[in-house]
C-alpha cells in the first residue's frame, strides 16, 4: 500500500536530512541506503547474506524491498562497507543509530563497538579505535521478540488486528556518522524560565575544554543561565524559535530553543486548566500513532513526516499526542517550528496484558492498586527495571524540545507499575512539564490531572474530586471506510459511517453537544482518535495512506473549534 511519497524515495539516499536539529554540526554523513542483509537462526556473523535491504526501513516494510518478518529466536544481520571521508583524518569519529527494534549489538571491523536494549531510542558508539586504513566494515545483529518478552514494543503485536498493529524489526531511523575533534559537546540541556526571561543552558563534553554559548552578541561559559530580553512567547500561533550556538575547543554546534511555560493553574472562576505562558489554553488534540503503510513506524520522507502535523493544524487542533511511540527527533522539530503541542507517551512492554484488568475499568468504573505487578503483567523484576531506565532515557533525549507539553507515562493499564513512584521519578528529572501517570484508566489519584478515554458513551463532564485539571485523553474514534484506500478489509472502529456526510454530521454533534459543553465546565483538553487510519482501524480523519482526507481541513477546522 503506498502514500503519496512512496515513489519519490531516494533508495540510494533515502531521509538525507540531518537528524538532529537541536545538537547539529558539520561533518556528518548519512549512511541510509542499501545494506546487506541477512535472517538466520545464528548468533555467529554470517558467511553469505541474503540480499540488499534500503535502511532506515524495517524488513517488513514495502520500502525496504525485504518485506519479510523477523520471528522470534531469529537473528536480524546488516553490513555496510564506509570509507572514510579525507577531512576526517585526525579526529574521532562517532557511529550513531537513530532507533534499532528492539536488541542491537554492532561490530567496526569485527571489533564489538556497541550494544543497545529498546526499540524506541538512539544510541552512539565512537568507533575510531575500531578503523583501519580509513575504512570501516559496519556489522549489526538485532533480535526482536514483539511480544514474547517484556522489552517496550508499543502497539506492535505478533498476531495483529484491531487496535494492535504489524510488528516490525531492526534499524528504523537514519543511521550516521559524524567527525568531531578530541574535545566536543556530547549533549545540551536547555531550560527557559518565561518568568524570569532567561534560558538555562548546560552542555556535556567530552574532554577538558570549557563550552561557551554564543547568542545575542555575547559569549556565556556554560552552565549559564542567559537573559533573552525582549523575549517574543512560543505558542501554536506563533511558534517562534531562538537560534545559538556551543563552542568547545574547536567543536561548534548549532541549536535552537524556544520561550514557553507549561503549568495547571486555576483560571479565573477557580478551575483547574493547563496553561501556557501563564495563560488557559485548551489543548484541542488528535492522538497520532506514527504508522505508515510503506514504512510502518518509519515515514517515507520527511515531508511526510510534517504531513500530518501540517494537517492537523489545518483541521483547527493545536495538540498531538504521539501514541506510544518516540518518533526521529525531526518529527518534534516539526512540530516546534510549526507549532504543535505534543504529548509524549513513554511506549509500553511487559509480559501478557491481561483483558479484564486492561478492560475492567471501562465497563465498571473501577480503578486497581498498580502494585500487584503480576495482574498488570509486570511479574518480572528486571523488566520493571528496564522500563524505569528507558523511560529516563525518553525524557532526557527529548527534554529540550519546546513542543513537548506533557508526559504520558502508562496508558490504559498496559505494563502498568508503581505509576505514583515513575510520576515522581520523571518530576525529579523535569519540572518544567505537567504528567500524565495513568492515561485512561487504573487511576492512582496522584499528580495535577485526570486522564480519562470514553468511547462507548456519551461524554459528561465530572470536576476531579481531588482538585485535577480533567483531560478527555481519548475519545470518537468514529470509522469510515474509504473504498480503494483500505489495508484490509477488516475494519475496527468505535462507531461507523457508511457515507462522509454522516461522519461529518456524527462529529459536529459530538463535538458540540459533548465537548464544546464540557469545556464550557471545566474540561482542560480533548483527544480525538484519531488523525489517520493505521491498518484495520479505519476510524482516522485521513485515510491510512494519506491520499484522503475524510472531512475537508476547512470543515473540521468550523466543528473542532469549542472555545
Amino acid at each position: 500500500m503506498k502514500t503519496n511519497w512512496t515513489d519519490s524515495v531516494d533508495i540510494n539516499n533515502p531521509l538525507p536530512e540531518y537528524p538532529r536539529p537541536q545538537l547539529a554540526r558539520r561533518g556528518w554523513r548519512s549512511l541510509n541506503g542499501p545494506w546487506d542483509y541477512a535472517i538466520n537462526s545464528s548468533s555467529r556473523h554470517p558467511t553469505a547474506f541474503d540480499g540488499q535491504i534500503i535502511v532506515p526501513f524495517s524488513p517488513e516494510t514495502e520500502l525496504s524491498g525485504v518485506q519479510r518478518s523477523l520471528k522470534s529466536g531469529e537473528y536480524l544481520w546488516y553490513r555496510r562497507q564506509v570509507e572514510l571521508p579525507e577531512e576526517y583524518a585526525g579526529r574521532r569519529v562517532l557511529l550513531h543509530f537513530g532507533a534499532v527494534d528492539q536488541e542491537a549489538t554492532v561490530w567496526v571491523n569485527n571489533a564489538m563497538v556497541a550494544s543497545h536494549v529498546g526499540g524506541y531510542l538512539p544510541f552512539e558508539a565512537d568507533v575510531t579505535e575500531a578503523i583501519e586504513d580509513n575504512r570501516m566494515t559496519i556489522t549489526v545483529r538485532v533480535t526482536d521478540d514483539t511480544d514474547k518478552g517484556v522489552h517496550t514494543r508499543g502497539k506492535q503485536k505478533t498476531k495483529r488486528g484491531g487496535i494492535w498493529y504489524t510488528p516490525q524489526s531492526g534499524i528504523w531511523q537514519t543511521v550516521w556518522m559524524e567527525a568531531v575533534p578530541e574535545d566536543y559537546v556530547k549533549s545540551l540541556r536547555i531550560t527557559p524560565d518565561f518568568d524570569k526571561g532567561t534560558v538555562e543552558i548546560a552542555a556535556e563534553t567530552v574532554g577538558e575544554a570549557p563550552a561557551y554559548a554564543q547568542f545575542g552578541g555575547f559569549s556565556y561559559e556554560l552552565p549559564a543561565e542567559i537573559p533573552v530580553p525582549d523575549f517574543e512567547a512560543w505558542t501554536p500561533d506563533h511558534p517562534k524559535l531562538y537560534g545559538f550556538t556551543v563552542s568547545c575547543g574547536e567543536d561548534l554546534v548549532q541549536s535552537y530553543f524556544a520561550m514557553r511555560k507549561f503549568s495547571v493553574e486555576e483560571d479565573e472562576k477557580g478551575v483547574k486548566r493547563l496553561f501556557l505562558n501563564n495563560e488557559p489554553l485548551f489543548h484541542n488534540g488528535l492522538l497520532d500513532q506514527g504508522y505508515w503503510p510503506d514504512g510502518l513506524y518509519t515515514a517515507p520522507t520527511d515531508e511526510a513526516l510534517a504531513y500530518d502535523i501540517r494537517m492537523a493544524k489545518a483541521m483547527g487542533y493545536n495538540m498531538l499526542r504521539k501514541h506510544i511511540k518516540v518518533e526521529p527527533l525531526r518529527w518534534y522539530y516539526h512540530c516546534d517550528r510549526l507549532g504543535m503541542l505534543v504529548w509524549q507517551d513513554m511506549p509500553c512492554g511487559g509480559g501478557s496484558y491481561n483483558p479484564v484488568v486492561v478492560s475492567a475499568p471501562l465497563l465498571t468504573g473501577s480503578h486497581m492498586k498498580d502494585s500487584a505487578y503480576g495482574m498488570f503483567g509486570r511479574g518480572d523484576t528486571a523488566g520493571r527495571s528496564e522500563f524505569k531506565a528507558e523511560l529516563a532515557e525518553m525524557v532526557k533525549h527529548l527534554y529540550n524540545c519546546p513542543c513537548i507539553a506533557m508526559w504520558v507515562i502508562f496508558n490504559e493499564g498496559w505494563g502498568q507499575f508503581d505509576a505514583e513512584k515513575m510520576h515522581d521519578f520523571v518530576c525529579s528529572m523535569d519540572r518544567t512539564r505537567t504528567i500524565d501517570h495513568a492515561s485512561g484508566w487504573h487511576d492512582q489519584h496522584i499528580g495535577q490531572v485526570r486522564s480519562d478515554h470514553v468511547y462507548f458513551k456519551k461524554y459528561s463532564f465530572k470536576p476531579d474530586k481531588y482538585g485535577r485539571a480533567v483531560l478527555l485523553s481519548e475519545f470518537g474514534g468514529y470509522a469510515h471506510k474509504v473504498i480503494g484506500h483500505c489495508f484490509s478489509k477488516k475494519d475496527f472502529g468505535y462507531k461507523k459511517f457508511e457515507m462522509p456526510a454522516q461522519l461529518e454530521i456524527g462529529l459536529e454533534e459530538l463535538y458540540q453537544q459533548q465537548i464544546r459543553p464540557a469545556v464550557a465546565q471545566g474540561l482542560a483538553a480533548a483527544v480525538y482518535t484519531q488523525i489517520s487510519d493505521v491498518e484495520e482501524e479505519v476510524n482516522g480523519l485521513l485515510t491510512y495512506d494519506r491520499k484522503v482526507a475524510k472531512i475537508a481541513p476547512e470543515i473540521m477546522q468550523k466543528i473542532t473549534k469549542v472555545v
